[in-house]
């Protein structure tokens, strides 16, 4: 019921901003996704992605199977698109055998299958197809967040950010200063953060074809619903990065051209106008949240998993901070975020108890204080950053300090005892 339910909220959202997207004369996410059939689509990548986190479903056999389908497939594609002269100018030339072999597999599902194979494949199709929806759906949200949204708030987050030292500043200097080859290989890592997470739920999923299940928890919970859950601030609190309200992608609507050389001075903060084409996305950093994620979720694997996982977290972090698309408060925020969305997951699946609950209150109210400073006490912040730089990073470590603790009691319970099986008696 929990799947069947979860399958028509992610329907009627998606038909919700479908209609959203032509009524602004764009794309919706469906068309987006129905395109990518024959068109070339926007990441190849996190197509056979998407693929790697069906096939945890099947055999072997059956995975060999599928994944040289899909080569093949887009080896007629490519030889298509060749012989007319058609190369894609944006996008992959690559994928489109991934969606064909994952819609193939729910037709299997659905006419090839009976009982629970039936259903432990076609949660399998959905887990694919929910993490392509996930991406074509944020295309879609933050482009109603530059229509929707004329003024942003980034003065105020600018301000707060004193407190911090305003790190996506120097993090910029220090970026154009690793020239070309730091600068591409941030940005890969920054592009293919849903390939990373992918990796790591291969791990925890590993085991589904052999058990016929999946497992309790597991990454991509938590993955989707920050990505469904995180949007929503986008629109309370647009905020569209420093590149643009203080550099030079902002062109003329940026307040300054300041990033990455100079400071924005200290004054009093006001909502200021922005085109409707960027997109409000800064508040919190899902980025960040979603590294934060991969981080926590990599913590119970093999060494190399481990390493990978905190890599992608450090990259993402200056990533983020150094081609300017965030504020470093943005930052603190999308990590407190991560660990309360995690903590209601794991709360959930506990049933409910009372160190669950407690934990998801603390996280939810540190969060809610973090935004409320950064709106209605910025300038106080910029004047005393010795005293709200530290209370800012002590509020996210001990959300961070609170999840370690409650997760590790909670890890740390007996187990219950095994219930003896009946033996039969000896015939008298």
């Amino acid at each position: 019921m929990l799947w069947v339910a979860a399958g028509v909220v992610t329907l009627g959202f998606l038909v919700a901003l479908q209609i959203a997207a032509q009524h602004f004369g764009t794309q919706g996410p469906i068309t987006a996704q129905a395109r990518e059939v024959i068109h070339a689509p926007k990441s190849g990548f996190l197509l056979y992605a998407s693929l790697a986190l069906t096939m945890v479903v099947l055999t072997w056999r059956q995975r060999l199977i599928a994944l040289g389908t899909a080569i093949g497939i887009d080896l007629v594609f490519l030889l298509m698109r060749w012989l007319a002269g058609a190369y894609p100018d944006e996008g992959h030339p690559f994928g489109n055998g991934a969606l064909w072999v994952i819609l193939g597999l729910a037709v299997i599902a659905l006419t090839r299958r009976t009982g629970p194979e039936r259903v432990l494949m076609l949660k399998g199709v959905g887990l694919g197809l929910l993490l392509v929806a996930g991406r074509k759906t944020s295309d879609t949200w933050l482009l109603i967040t530059s229509k929707t949204r004329p003024l942003t708030l980034d003065p105020y987050v600018a301000m707060a950010d004193h407190a911090l030292g305003n790190p996506s500043w120097l993090a910029g200097r220090l970026l154009r200063a690793s020239g070309p080859v730091g600068e591409h290989a941030l940005d890969y890592v920054y592009a293919q953060l849903a390939v990373a997470a992918v990796c790591v739920a291969l791990y925890q999923l590993r085991n589904v074809a052999a058990e016929q299940r999946f497992p309790r928890h597991h990454l991509v919970r938590t993955f989707l619903l920050i990505g469904l859950l995180g949007p929503a601030f986008y629109m309370i609190y647009p905020v569209v990065g420093p590149v643009f309200a203080y550099g030079p992608e902002g062109g003329h609507w940026a307040a300054a051209d300041l990033w990455p050389d100079t400071l924005p001075p200290v004054i009093t903060p006001y909502a200021m106008p922005f085109d409707e084409i960027t997109p409000r996305n800064c508040m919190p950093s899902l980025h960040t949240a979603w590294a934060t994620t991969i981080f926590i979720h990599s913590r119970k694997g093999p060494r190399a998993l481990r390493h990978t996982g905190t890599f992608w977290l450090v990259a993402t972090l200056a990533a983020t901070l150094g081609f300017g698309w965030h504020y470093g408060v943005d930052l603190i925020a999308g990590v407190v975020f991560a660990y309360t969305v995690e903590a209601g997951l794991r709360t959930y699946d506990r049933g409910w108890d009372r160190a669950g609950i407690r934990l998801i209150g603390y996280g939810t109210v540190v969060f809610a204080v973090l935004l409320a400073s950064y709106r209605f006490v910025p300038l106080e912040m910029a004047a005393y950053p010795w005293i709200s730089g530290p209370l800012l990073l002590l509020a996210m470590a001990s959300v961070v300090y609170g999840y370690r603790r409650t997760t590790r009691l909670w890890e740390a319970e007996p187990a219950p005892a095994a219930r003896p099986e009946p033996q039969p008696e000896p015939a008298v």
